[in-house]
């Protein structure tokens, strides 16, 4: 036992911390794990078209003869309440979750890192400013936020976008924030402005390379909690509408036929489960990879 530690140590030793990273990540099997989960619900994604036993079971299809038939070998998840195949509804329904990832997380993250970037580089009266204004939108419940602005707008994938997005900004500026001011004490922060660096240098091509890793840990933990918002959010029936396959609606639809047809909810819950398990797996083994806190 003791020989085997001393040579997993001694190989470490002559590893670059690029190397040593992969080597953490590729040496945790949930990391792994959720890796390929994560890979795997792309590619269906991506390829549902192909993949799709039914593809016509993404639009209002119906096929009255094969309603609420059970999970089978030509209907895998079984189908639905008006003969729609749901596996493939799963594969176009992770269309719909990724694109609300995609849409979300692609303005909350470069909004809330460059109001952390400002809060914490500047201080003074521009970090009053922006901490208490975040801290003001973090007090807001994210749901009842949600609620209120797609209750107002006409319910849809953008106005769901938009509804998440209100506050998901927030938990990136704090993030931010928190990573900057410590880094402020560091030499080469100093350096840089002796050397009369701009303000725009020191933050964007000194102090953000640093947040790099944190940045990207904290989107493969929220990538799980957009979908599990969005998939809230459908449930309701303030997210995506039918005809158009969504995880949220159709465990809502299929609630309403239980326990009966129990796999009209249970197949769209589980696979929402299977998606937010990988992402999480994955932030997990970033954030061991990368050895950041989040």
């Amino acid at each position: 036992m003791s020989s085997t530690l001393s040579s997993q140590h001694e190989t470490q030793r002559h590893l670059t911390s690029r190397q040593m990273a992969w080597y953490r990540f590729s040496s945790n099997p949930s990391a792994l794990i959720g890796a390929l989960i994560v890979i795997s619900v792309i590619i269906g994604a991506i390829f549902a078209p192909v993949l799709a036993p039914s593809p016509q079971s993404a639009g209002a299809h119906v096929d009255f003869l094969n309603r609420h038939s059970p999970p089978s070998w030509e209907f895998l998840f079984g189908t639905d309440n008006v003969g729609r195949d749901i596996f493939s509804r799963v594969l176009f329904g992770y269309r719909v979750s990724l694109g609300l990832v995609i849409g979300v997380l692609g303005f909350a993250v470069p909004f809330g890192v460059l109001l952390g970037l400002c809060a914490g580089y500047f201080g003074g009266k521009v970090e009053w400013v922006i901490m208490r204004f975040t801290d003001i939108m973090l007090a807001i419940p994210p749901l009842a936020m949600a609620l209120a602005i797609t209750a107002v707008l006409s319910p849809n994938l953008i106005n769901a976008m938009i509804a998440i997005t209100m506050l998901w900004w927030t938990w990136h500026t704090r993030l931010i924030f928190r990573i900057v001011r410590a880094q402020m004490a560091e030499d080469y922060v100093e350096a840089a402005k002796v050397a009369g660096a701009s303000h725009v240098h020191i933050m964007f091509r000194e102090l953000l390379p640093n947040c790099v890793s944190a940045i990207s840990v904290k989107i493969s933990l929220d990538a799980g909690f957009v979908i599990l918002f969005g998939a809230a959010l459908s449930f309701l029936g303030l997210g995506v509408q039918p005809p158009t396959p969504d995880l949220g609606t159709m465990v809502s639809t299929g609630s309403e036929y239980l326990p009966e047809y129990w796999w009209e909810a249970l197949m769209p819950g589980l696979a929402v489960l299977y998606v937010i398990l990988g992402f999480n797996l994955l932030g997990d083994g970033l954030r061991d990879m990368m050895d950041v806190e989040v």
